[in-house]
């Protein structure tokens, strides 16, 4: 890459992280109601930025939700597509009294940017803006047509962009789908992302008596709540930790030696991790290592369990209802209302005596896979690799961005997964921030991609 663009980047350095400092002030928080305003300017906000770097027909699209801002470039006659994605939507702050400094006044201090936002997904996707803002500046032109596509509802598990994509396929219609919503493996380790999970979600209620009941005079003889529930769940697992659910398994693809040699890649030390989470022992399906396990295959948990007295002290009751919580992860070609067909009947199929049970489906989202292998997949680890001078592991992540699935399938377009964050960023948590080093990088490493497509 020519000297001119590590130049230029320095020389506006500070101007870019103030306009960033300024898109992180406003909570454009999706999941809260009284934020709508907020997000609203986010989405404005972006659209001025945009104006500024160059881009053109711009338009903020409004939707049963939040808006949705596309902007292009489309002067690079026979040359590629490429379609950038991001959100400018964040998460909730809580609990405020762990951050250090307020989550939407943005603070840098030890080469990090704290606030919330700044690394999920506001100071990445900036970097695409600058990158482009950079190369028009520089060169008066682009290596290639670009596109913006920007949600403000990936944390609300983006209700309107499916719908959004479907309708507009010929406005966003691409040869590549770029999105920078993703971590390094590590400071220094550079990543692309080859596999997301996919998710789907349910909730479990169950009732005994009409009431609740004193333990004195009907304990022994009537059911209970909580102990029909826990006799449920156990039922879900066997003692390995394989998920029990008949069928569960179906488009699960097995593991080659080649997925194995890339994930050792990531050189997990599993005595480290333990130590690190303060556990006696790491747990999972047997047969697999940590790696694989949280990366490729699928897992069925539960994320709340609660029923009963749990006030102070002791009340000697027996509870007429219980409530479970239920997420799953899924992989290859496992499909997420199959998936919560299964369990709906396995459930329906093990309720315990005297109990009767109600299931809620809810959440679902499809896994996504690329083979890295790809041509674009590679360009793009050609670009982190004279960027960072180490070439990119390609991984696959535990976590689900179904959006990305959704880009793949209805656009017919690769995707390239180009992180920038790193895994202790505390995205979703107090303190969130964006280490600089890898937003200095980042812009080096998107424009050298941009001028390989």
């Amino acid at each position: 890459m020519p000297m001119d663009y590590k130049v230029y980047f320095q020389d506006n350095r500070d101007k870019h992280l103030n306009e960033l400092k300024e898109w992180l002030s406003i909570p454009s928080i999706s999941a809260l109601s009284e934020h709508k305003p907020d997000v609203k300017k986010a989405a404005e906000w972006l659209a001025d930025t945009m104006t500024r770097a160059g881009l053109e027909n711009i338009k903020i699209h409004e939707t049963k939700g939040h808006p949705i801002v596309y902007a292009d470039y489309l002067h690079a006659e026979g040359k590629p597509t490429v379609l950038v994605y991001g959100h400018y939507d964040v998460q909730p702050v809580d609990p405020l009294n762990l951050w250090k400094t307020p989550p939407f006044e943005p603070d840098i201090r030890d080469g990090k940017l704290f606030a919330r936002g700044a690394t999920d997904d506001k100071g990445q996707l900036f970097l695409h803006i600058k990158a482009v803002e950079a190369i028009l500046s520089q060169e008066k032109e682009l290596p290639v047509n670009i596109k913006f596509c920007i949600e403000g509802e990936e944390e609300v598990s983006s209700p309107n962009l499916p719908g959004f994509l479907e309708a507009n396929q010929d406005m966003l219609k691409s040869d590549v789908v770029l999105i920078s919503d993703t971590s390094l493996l590590e400071k220094g380790r550079p990543a692309i992302c080859t596999g997301l999970r996919g998710l789907c979600s349910l909730e479990v209620a169950l009732h005994t008596a009409n009431t609740d009941l004193h333990s004195g005079s009907y304990g022994g003889g009537v059911p209970n709540a909580l102990h029909a529930m826990v006799s449920l769940l156990n039922s879900l697992h066997d003692e390995n930790g394989r998920v029990s659910v008949e069928g569960f398994y179906k488009g699960v693809l097995e593991l080659t030696p080649e997925d194995r040699e890339e994930f050792k890649k990531q050189s997990i030390d599993e005595n480290k991790l333990k130590q690190d989470l303060g556990l006696d022992a790491l747990f999972g399906e047997e047969g697999f290592t940590f790696v694989e396990r949280t990366g490729a295959r699928p897992t069925l948990e539960l994320n709340g369990v609660y029923g009963g007295f749990q006030g102070e002290g002791s009340k000697t009751v027996i509870p007429k209802e219980a409530h479970a919580k239920i997420t799953c992860r899924l992989v290859g070609h496992q499909d997420p209302q199959d998936i919560l067909d299964k369990i709906e009947k396995h459930i329906n199929s093990h309720v315990p005596t005297g109990a009767k049970v109600t299931v809620v489906q809810m959440e679902k989202g499809n896994p996504f896979t690329i083979d890295p292998s790809t041509p674009i997949l590679q360009k793009a680890a050609d670009a982190y690799e004279h960027v960072y001078g180490t070439r990119p592991v390609f991984t696959r992540d535990g976590g689900s961005i179904p959006i990305v699935e959704t880009f793949s399938r209805v656009l017919e377009a690769p995707v390239v997964c180009m992180g920038f964050g790193l895994p202790d960023e505390n995205l979703h948590a107090p303190n969130e921030h964006f280490n600089l080093e890898n937003f200095d990088q980042g812009l080096l490493t998107i424009v050298d991609f941009l001028r390989r497509v």
